[in-house]
């Protein structure tokens, strides 16, 4: 059997010590990393981009079916996914917890475990953070550091009319994951002896779980000296995100059900639950693409990329936002994803 040692035996910098022991940086730009009262880091003339994301359990995880190593991960890629839609590279992230004292310090060292991979996987530094005592639930906090060259970060308010939408790999399996793994959770706490059935949908799970944020996309963009005229990662689901961009670009939009990618798992597990693999894509959330818009002329560049689908055109404000069903009809779209205050 494991040994558990209690986190009060190392104390709040016996424990952050412990955690960081093998922490390593891989940027010139960190000049002092964790350890003192703030982090240094020196970005020779770029510009910086900083984002912030809050993880609560019970809202945003359970701790009933999310591994720690698993949760640690997300933590990190959840953020610098943000720092993707914004055009920009990620280079350092903080990360604070709140910790309650039903966690041992071998499971924080799962946890710990998920964000060094993390960070190894996208290359960035673990520069510094907080640690306190939380009498409700994990809380988890991490900001990110990105940068880009001068005046090529990508803001949400830049569409134009013409410009075609485009999402990054498919959508919905995260969401389908989520409902698998509720459902999986509700028979266990009626029936502990039943073991779970997760019907061997890996993708959807792995979609769920243990997300990937879109460094392919960027580097993409890059080589073939593409700039999307608007972008933003897809946290709260597709209607939801394009109508942000709408809103903040003041102009309207056009997607074709038909164009919307769905993974062929992701769709026949919606099939089994009697539910549309669209409304999946359009209001389950936590994908972490990247849907953006770009010119016209960016087409044929754009097309050598398998990772990307056109699924629209952006309209006059005038026009409204609108789907066109296979079957050729004509809905509006409506934001009917995430609500953080639901």
């Amino acid at each position: 059997m494991s040994s558990r040692t209690e986190i009060a035996s190392l104390g709040e910098f016996g424990l952050i010590d412990h955690l960081t022991q093998n922490n390593e940086t891989h940027h010139a730009s960190t000049v002092l990393s964790i350890g003192d009262d703030a982090a240094v880091l020196d970005h020779f003339g770029k510009q910086i981009v900083v984002t912030t994301d809050l993880l609560i359990e019970g809202v945003h995880f359970d701790m009933v079916y999310t591994p720690l190593t698993h949760l640690g991960y997300k933590s990190v890629v959840v953020n610098i996914s943000d720092v993707y839609a914004m055009n920009a590279t990620p280079s350092q992230i903080t990360l604070s917890i709140g910790i309650s004292n039903r966690f041992s310090v071998e499971a924080l060292e799962e946890f710990y475990e998920g964000v060094y991979a993390a960070c190894e996987k996208y290359n960035v530094d673990l520069v510094g953070g907080d640690t306190t005592t939380s009498n409700k639930g994990f809380i988890i906090s991490v900001t990110a550091i990105g940068e880009v060259a001068p005046d090529r970060f990508v803001k949400r308010d830049g569409a134009k009319k013409g410009d075609l939408v485009c999402v990054s790999g498919d959508l919905g399996a995260a969401y389908l994951g989520l409902l698998l793994m509720e459902r999986e959770k509700k028979i266990f706490m009626e029936s502990p002896s039943v073991q779970p059935d997760l019907e061997s949908q890996d993708y959807i799970l792995r979609r769920l779980l243990k997300p990937e944020a879109r460094k392919d996309i960027i580097s993409f963009f890059e080589e073939n000296d593409i700039l999307p005229t608007s972008m933003m990662d897809i946290s709260d689901g597709l209607s939801s995100e394009i109508l942000h961009i709408c809103k903040q670009s003041n102009v309207g939009c056009v997607l074709h059900e038909d164009k919307i990618p769905v993974d062929e798992a992701s769709r026949q597990f919606a099939f089994k639950l009697d539910l549309d693999p669209t409304a999946c894509a359009l209001s389950g959330g936590e994908d972490y693409e990247l849907l953006f818009t770009i010119k016209q002329e960016d087409y044929d560049k754009i097309v050598l990329n398998e990772q990307i689908s056109v699924i629209g055109y952006i309209t006059e404000p005038s026009e409204g936002s609108h789907i066109i069903t296979r079957s050729g009809n004509k809905h509006a779209l409506t934001a009917q994803g995430w609500n953080a205050f639901k």
